[in-house]
């Protein structure tokens, strides 16, 4: 496999390539991750079985249009295919270090332009009908995350986000007795709500944004669509939150629309429902609460 992938890494550089070292590195709960370098040289590889080279290529193309903003440090993605009997995606090393208050201001400033890149048809269907998805189905985590490009925002969030996470929970065995209430609420919810199509990273918790040892802002393994921005600001509220620096910058940039902290929860519904159908235990009680909290 390694003689492949380095092989592919020397025809997409266009430099020799040969991995003297290969470290063990984290690559989340669904990968394999490794540090492959040759000299001074580095690359990140990710690993999975064979039948997962869509999603990397998913993630590979998401990452490639976040860097195109010219906006947020992203690594840079280099290859991907199959390889034996596995999957890989190869992208550029980034060496991690800590973050300060002034780091944390800068990410939220970048992320803030990187949502203010305005799409480019045919994300503008004819030419003002703002439209929101993507070209292509990808992952959130490693379950499958429907993208079909949808006109209206209500329509999307309440089809291919929180009514296909509802229906892969109904295979799992949960319980949601107010799901049809709260799916036919979400136009009313959404009524006075018309956000723009942004470029959103889709899954941005603590453990997918960080800092090169220089302290610029970086952020990684997308779930990228064009939805609304306001999806990646409440994710970074659920699992702990960011720092206030960060919400600082973001606002000085592009400021929150008003309603931001009503539409939160029914945005960060999506992942609790995410988290259930991979990981079940309390995240069904949790998502419940939530759809009452939404419902009043």
């Amino acid at each position: 496999m390694w003689t492949e992938i380095d092989a592919h890494i020397t025809q997409m550089t266009g430099k020799k390539f040969h991995s003297e070292q290969r470290q063990s590195v984290s690559g989340g709960c669904i990968n394999q991750g490794y540090k492959v370098a040759s000299g001074d040289c580095a690359y990140f590889v990710k690993v999975n079985q064979a039948s997962m080279v869509e999603m990397f290529e998913a993630e590979a193309l998401g990452l490639q249009q976040m860097l195109e903003t010219k906006t947020i440090r992203v690594p840079q993605p280099i290859c991907w295919g199959r390889a034996s009997s596995s999957a890989y995606v190869v992208l550029e090393w980034l060496e991690l270090g800590r973050g300060d208050t002034k780091s944390w201001e800068e990410l939220g400033r970048k992320l803030a332009a990187m949502h203010k890149s305005t799409p480019n048809p045919p994300f503008l269907k004819g030419g003002t009908k703002a439209v929101f998805g993507w070209d292509r189905n990808n992952t959130i985590g490693s379950t499958p995350q429907i993208n079909t490009w949808t006109e209206e925002w209500a329509e999307f969030w309440a089809k291919h986000r929180l009514g296909y996470q509802f229906q892969l929970a109904l295979r799992r065995g949960g319980n949601f007795p107010a799901k049809e209430r709260l799916l036919a609420a979400i136009p009313e919810l959404l009524a006075d709500y018309h956000p723009l199509p942004s470029l959103v990273h889709g899954d941005l918790w603590g453990g997918n944004a960080g800092f090169t040892t220089r302290g610029e802002p970086t952020i990684f393994d997308p779930a990228a669509h064009y939805g609304d921005r306001e999806v990646d600001i409440a994710m970074t509220e659920l699992f702990g939150g960011f720092p206030p620096a960060f919400y600082s910058g973001y606002n000085n940039v592009f400021p929150l629309d008003s309603g931001y902290e009503r539409r939160k929860t029914l945005y960060n519904l999506y992942h609790i429902l995410n988290h259930f159908n991979l990981f079940g235990g309390g995240y069904a009680s949790q998502a419940n609460r939530m759809i009452q909290q939404i419902l009043g």
